[in-house]
């Protein structure tokens, strides 16, 4: 007879999954013969065996711990005949056991005795340990409460909570055990729970079961009434749309019969394009699918355009993924694709005054850019070449109609013989009229235009489009202007791609762009919304950008770049009176005959109230100058002296409004001069520019450039502002007491600094030749007196870099040795070697119209450059200046000083003759 203590208990084995833990209760089948042995057991009131967990098939078969369990009951079956009707045995949980060797496990319905080890139960664990068994029960508790739906099985677990949080540190392992055998955690947890013997190890187990059978539970209520909350809202919405059709197809019945509706009420029979019924929705699918049969049949447009329909046919109406299918259909078909795209006639390249027409179309909108309108012109010419090529081809094969067939009926050329639009970049200024040149040359061609602004664009979908795995995704910006086109071969404008974002964790959309702007590649265009390959060999894609630093060498590779500089004062008038002055006074309400600029009242609100390379300021400043007419205009009228207006115009340009203009200038009240100039008795049309003070302001510019001085030390270089602009550039420099130093100011780059150590150097080095010192090898900032330079670059908040300040510094330097001055007249830009050679340097068409508004009739610069001067400056500007083009530091100084002027100590050889 075994009882509680004894060295030797008899084994009965678990079926897998059953555990049994100390102070639980658990009841199973069992068999008869294995009844009859634990009958034999019954004869004791104490009767206990060792109940242990039977392991998984995949997990060995030894196990070394168990529960000593006492036989709480054992119910024989009704029909005690059956042999199908187990025993059910019912064991009550005492203490741990352990085996002192693994057990083999032979047999499931016999009762081997095997020696068994007590483990010690006794310690209290520690008061952390308590307090986190604590809180880990009362929250799974807690959960299993509310999550309970009977109120009696809610209420046990709230008194199961009330005796836990009152439970002391000696029983709290003994509430472990009954509230892991209540929970039924997962098998392997309860297993290591059984395992655990040590009463601390006990309670950090059931702790981290807790939190995790927590988290179960929580994770379970989620998905539950998610799940039922998804269900419900399902239904809802079907039975709300079906009462919305019913309601919808009523009140549609009563707008048809506006007899049976009384006065005031209903539409009166009307019919409204927004009704969303039945017929025009499936109106709208037929015409979807006209538009997919209507694509070639062997094209891959088509391939997926029939499957996705096929999907949208199988897909219910009021599901999500047939309104994403549709959409996709709709973008599908509205591509302009070779099959179903419209392109110009060919009676319109065939006509012999196409280029004439085309030329004419590029002069009406833009003056001057001559290169650029070369260019377009040498692409049309290849156009229409090539399309009188394929249609003389076409028809020596006997292909084409007959003589009588209009001839837009024509077949246009195929695919592989058109000619690839160009990829041209407009680089220049703002308000240089890079994007509306975009516009005329649409309109010479007879295409469609569409812009695109790339300015601030940071992701690569806003350029390839969104993947349809995403939600609310759609395609780029490329295929939404092909869209809006209705053509494959419009005239599409990249406007400010100099701007665009470059590598970020949403793409590279400057990347994106070398697939869109390569001749070679294009022609298969893969946006990431359609997903079918896309022909944009036929775009001319026009991109416009106020500088080259920030594009990239990959994609600025692809583009054939066309400089655009800033106009001259003669570029401006002419535009200023060919556009800008007829358009501001269209759009203030005034005719031609009712105001006038002077050309010199042009010319000096060009120059006065706005410095820049383009012609947005002036716009401005005209269109401030009409409105400023056009409100003398109408309190003019407003005085009754309307009639009098045919006697002011021919007051107008005379001498006699000299000393009237003079004395309205002195006034200080600026609205009593508005009211004596406008509201008088005489009208006067034309605006002087004595006027503009009175209009504008002070002028923005003073012409403090025009103002020079020729001071020792101080010679005049050429910059490239910002914004694309040239100008001049005062070069300061003074000696002072010092220790033989360079100092540079002016927020000066270290490209700038460079260039200044350099000439300081070859200054040095020459100071003998140069007649500033007496001897060679002598330091002109030391002998005769220790002086310090300080070269000063003036506008000292404007930051100053770059390699073209080099002759500028060596002619300041020479100038303040050896007291020979510059004159006033003369400016340079080139940069130095410490071997006396200058180099070449970019913008010279700015620098040389900055120099040409400054009044600088000479200019020095690199010989290197003397193409660019040829090339790229208006006539009449070279005609005006004159251009020294050096080699050397020698020739730089010659020009900029006058030859013998610095008295050049140049080295006599002495040859011996032998006879």
């Amino acid at each position: 007879m075994a009882v509680i203590g004894s060295p030797k208990l008899p084994v009965l084995l678990l079926p897998h999954p059953l555990i049994l833990l100390p102070n639980a209760r658990l009841t199973l089948p069992i068999s008869r013969s294995l009844a009859d042995a634990i009958l034999s057991l019954l004869d004791d009131s104490d009767a206990v065996l060792a109940a242990i967990p039977l392991p998984a098939h995949d997990s060995p078969s030894e196990v070394t711990y168990g529960t000593a369990a006492r036989i709480a009951r054992l119910v024989r079956p009704r029909n005690q005949s059956s042999p199908t009707q187990p025993y059910l045995l019912s064991l009550h949980g005492i203490q741990r056991i352990r085996f002192p060797s693994p057990i083999q496990i032979d047999q499931l319905d016999t009762l081997p005795v095997h020696n068994v080890v007590y483990p010690s139960s006794e310690g209290t664990p520690s008061r952390d340990t308590v307090e986190a068994f604590k809180q880990a029960a009362l929250i799974l508790l807690d959960r299993l409460a509310k999550d309970s739906a009977q109120p009696q099985r809610k209420d046990d677990w709230l008194r199961v909570a009330a005796i836990v949080e009152d439970i002391s540190e000696q029983r709290a392992a003994w509430m472990a055990d009954v509230l892991v055998a209540a929970v039924s955690p997962q098998y392997p947890d309860k297993l290591a729970f059984l395992a655990a013997a040590d009463v601390e190890d006990r309670l950090r187990h059931a702790t981290e079961l807790f939190v995790k059978q927590s988290s179960i539970q929580e994770v379970s209520k989620k998905i539950a009434s998610a799940v039922d909350e998804s269900f419900s809202r399902q239904q809802k919405e079907y039975f709300l749309r079906q009462q919305l059709a019913a309601i919808q197809r009523e009140l549609q019945s009563l707008q048809s019969s506006p007899a049976s509706v009384g006065p005031g009420f209903g539409t009166g029979g009307a019919t409204s394009e927004l009704d969303d019924d039945d017929q025009a929705d499936a109106d709208d699918l037929a015409d979807l699918r006209r538009k997919i049969e209507a694509l070639d049949v062997s094209s891959e447009e088509r391939k997926v355009g029939v499957r996705e329909w096929r999907r949208l046919k199988r897909i219910p109406q009021g599901s999500v993924e047939n309104g994403v299918i549709r959409s996709y259909l709709e973008w599908l078909t509205s591509v302009p694709w070779p099959s179903n795209s419209t392109t110009a006639p060919l009676d319109v390249l065939k006509d012999r005054s196409f280029l004439t027409r085309a030329r004419a179309q590029l002069d009406a909108d833009h003056y001057g850019l001559d290169q650029i309108k070369r260019r377009l012109m040498e692409y049309l010419a290849v156009v229409r070449l090539r399309a009188l090529a394929d249609a003389a081809q076409i028809q020596a094969q006997g292909d084409t109609p007959s003589r009588g067939a209009s001839p837009s009926a024509v077949p246009t050329p195929t695919k592989g013989k058109s000619v690839k639009g160009p990829i041209l970049l407009f680089v220049g200024p703002p308000g240089t009229g890079k994007t509306s040149l975009g516009q005329s040359i649409a309109k010479a061609l007879g295409r469609p235009f569409q812009r695109i602004s790339l300015g601030g664009v940071r992701d690569e979908a806003e350029i390839r489009g969104h993947r349809r795995t995403y939600v609310a995704s759609g395609p780029g910006s490329i295929v939404q202007a092909l869209r809006k086109a209705g053509r494959n071969d419009p005239v599409i404008l990249l406007d400010e791609v100099d701007k665009v974002g470059h590598s970020n964790f949403h793409g590279d959309p400057a990347a994106a762009l070398l697939e869109v702007l390569d001749p070679e590649q294009n022609h298969s265009f893969n946006d990431h919304y359609i997903n079918v390959p896309i022909d944009l060999s036929q775009v001319l894609f026009i991109c416009t950008s106020n500088t080259l630093d920030t594009i990239s060498a990959p994609l600025l590779d692809r583009c054939e770049v066309v400089e655009l500089s800033g106009y001259t004062y003669d570029e401006k008038m002419h535009i200023a009176k060919r556009f800008l002055l007829p358009k501001q006074i269209c759009a203030n309400g005034l005719s031609d005959s009712q105001l006038t600029l002077t050309d010199d009242a042009l010319l000096h609100v060009a120059t006065m109230y706005t410095r820049e390379a383009g012609v947005r300021s002036l716009e401005r400043a005209i269109g401030a100058v009409v409105r400023f007419k056009a409100v003398e205009w109408a309190e003019w009228l407003d005085k009754g002296n309307g009639s009098d207006g045919g006697e002011c115009n021919a007051n107008v340009s005379g001498n006699g409004n000299k000393k009237q203009n003079e004395n309205e200038n002195e006034t200080q009240d600026g609205n009593a001069n508005a009211n004596e100039h406008g509201v008088g008795k005489e009208w006067r049309a034309t605006v002087e520019p004595s006027e503009l003070e009175k209009i504008l302001g002070i002028p923005r510019w003073d012409g403090e450039e025009r103002d020079r001085e020729e001071k020792r030390g101080v010679v005049y270089g050429l910059v490239v502002t910002g914004m694309g602009e040239g100008g001049i550039l005062p070069v300061e420099s003074t000696a002072l007491p010092g220790t033989g130093r360079l100092k540079l100011t002016g927020s000066l780059g270290d490209v700038i600094k460079e260039s200044g150590e350099i000439a300081l150097s070859w200054v040095k080095t020459h100071a003998f030749e140069l007649g500033i010192t007496a001897g060679r090898g002598v330091d002109p900032l030391k002998v005769p007196d220790v002086i310090d330079v300080h070269l000063h670059l003036p506008a000292g908040a404007q930051k100053k870099d770059g390699p073209s300040a080099g002759i500028a510094m060596i002619c300041a330097f020479v100038s303040l040795l050896s007291g020979a001055c510059v004159p006033k007249d003369i400016a340079m830009t080139g940069e130095i070697t410490l071997r006396g050679r200058v180099t070449p340097v970019g913008g010279i068409r700015m620098k040389v119209l900055g120099a040409h508004r400054a009044q600088i009739r000479k200019v020095i610069l690199p010989w290197a450059n003397r193409k660019d001067v040829e090339h790229d400056v208006a006539l009449e500007v070279r005609r005006e200046m004159q251009f020294f083009f050096v080699r050397t530091i020698d020739e730089a100084l010659d020009a900029a000083f006058g030859r013998g002027a610095l008295g050049w100590r140049k080295e006599t050889v002495l040859l011996e003759s032998r006879l």
